[in-house]
């Protein structure tokens, strides 16, 4: 008999959790709320991505990217701009007040990924990538079939 605490999801999910606890109590100091942080992220990587790019690059939906958008913009992490080239499409840009923030935001999430693989050796960080990867290649595959 399998144990119910002892499953896959369960993991993945306290891992979830434990994050953006620790997470969120870290950028507490910034006013950056659950979730926030991934955005910003985003953008330190490529700034000047269109919403929609966002949402799909992160895997979130429209409604939940612009609530989370709108909230950074409201406190001066973010600007939106109407593309010169498609006026459908809105830019999100970071605002010098973002940038001044980078490394701390960046240092938050390293080190909860040093806390997470504490004490794993390099091949064991390898598969646990590995493994983790082909899982959401399978949960991006089978949620389409839904």
């Amino acid at each position: 008999m399998i144990d119910s605490r002892n499953t896959i999801p369960r993991w993945i999910s306290l891992l979830y959790r434990y994050g953006q606890m620790y997470i969120g109590e870290h950028l507490k100091a910034y006013e950056i709320g659950k979730g926030q942080h991934i955005f910003l992220n985003a953008l330190y990587k490529e700034d000047g991505l269109s919403q929609e790019e966002l949402a799909d690059y992160l895997k979130i939906d429209k409604g939940t990217t612009a609530k989370a958008l709108k909230k950074l913009e409201e406190q001066g992490y973010i600007t939106r701009t109407v593309s010169e080239e498609d006026k459908r499409r809105n830019e999100v840009h970071l605002t010098a007040k973002a940038l001044e923030i980078k490394d701390d935001v960046r240092k938050v999430l390293t080190d909860w990924r040093e806390r997470l693989t504490y004490g794993l050796s390099d091949e064991e960080k390898e598969l646990a990538l590995t493994i983790l990867e082909k899982m959401g290649t399978n949960a991006s595959r089978f949620s389409k079939e839904v």
